[in-house]
């Protein structure tokens, strides 16, 4: 699936509803939003239309806030809830059964004629884009006397976006804790055009926008604290846990009383049948066929809440996961 050509879709879905069309809201994540598209397309073709499914990508942060006043159905998320969140959907009287639905590879990534960052170290990231850089660490050699002086160019997630709250947690210990000078945006898009239009320029976002992107932007390998190796971003680096700090789950959080509308719980069940293959087909990385089925337990047990604390949390694995979702 081309995601640019999907984002586009989105912003048509809702063209021509027919009065009797049953409508589905959901919202966040431009990461989580390939995913969710590509699993919307296929079960509106299922029901001929019946049924109309509209993915907006306000972030991760924009869509809570939407999803905990009751505005929309199904909330996309490249983070699990915080605090602050669920303290908001307690006060509007929302519960919500979170469901995770893959795992991805956040991604640090350079123009494709950068010829001198083979890797880079979580601390190295941390010098870069700690609040304390602003103004101050201007040129790559700055960072590494190794690299030339020349500027350095950022682009990054917007603040309403879960990939900017677990980028910055993972790499300056501190979720929003950034520097303010870089380009930013809650659209992936963005970010990928503005890494492919300099030469100096570094940017983040999830693996799926790398792996649409590959001729544009080139995914820099990352040395995580403690470590001797550089890992590249890769399903086989995820699965085995080597690529860290950047490996993270994407959840969709589903309202409880949408999930009483038979139209929204047979997208919902449909999303735990499907998600493996949409997931795969857009280069995240599948969970193992027993998280999809701990879900459609949920989904029929209205199991509500999160398996997370309310804070962000660096380092999760597959295993981990599947471990906490089974007792919840």
């Amino acid at each position: 699936m081309n995601i640019r050509t999907a984002l586009l879709g989105a912003a048509l879905v809702g063209a021509g509803l027919s009065a009797h069309a049953q409508l589905i809201k959901i919202d966040g994540s431009s990461t989580v939003y390939p995913i969710t598209e590509g699993i919307a397309e296929d079960f509106q073709r299922s029901k001929k239309n019946a049924i109309k499914v509209t993915v907006g990508i306000s972030g991760t942060g924009g869509g809570f806030k939407k999803f905990c006043r009751n505005e929309i159905d199904i909330q996309n998320a490249s983070r699990p809830i915080v605090e602050a969140e669920m303290a908001a959907c307690r006060a509007a009287g929302v519960a919500f059964i979170e469901l995770p639905v893959a795992f991805d590879a956040l991604t640090v990534v350079t123009n494709p004629k950068n010829s001198f960052l083979k890797s880079i170290t979580v601390d190295e990231l941390k010098k870069i884009w700690e609040p304390a850089a602003q103004g101050k660490i201007l040129r790559w050699n700055q960072v590494n006397p190794a690299w030339p002086d020349a500027p350095i160019k950022l682009f990054g997630a917007g603040s309403d976006s879960g990939t900017f709250d677990y980028f910055t947690e993972a790499v300056t210990g501190k979720a929003k804790a950034s520097r303010g000078d870089f380009t930013a945006s809650e659209d992936d898009n963005v970010l990928v055009q503005g890494v492919a239009q300099d030469i100096n320029a570094l940017g983040y976002f999830g693996f799926a926008y790398f792996a649409e992107n590959l001729t544009r932007v080139k995914a820099v390998p990352i040395v995580a604290k403690g470590a001797k190796q550089a890992v590249s971003p890769s399903e086989a680096s995820v699965i085995d846990g080597s690529y860290q700090p950047l490996s993270r789950p994407i959840f969709i959080y589903v309202n409880v009383k949408s999930l009483a509308k038979p139209e929204v719980r047979e997208f919902a069940e449909y999303y735990m049948k499907n998600a493996s293959k949409i997931a795969k087909e857009v280069k995240y990385v599948p969970l193992p066929p027993k998280a999809y089925t701990i879900g459609l337990d949920h989904i029929a047990k209205g199991k509500k809440g999160t398996v997370f604390s309310g804070k962000s949390e660096v380092g999760v694995r597959i295993d981990e996961l599947l471990a906490r979702e089974a007792k919840l």
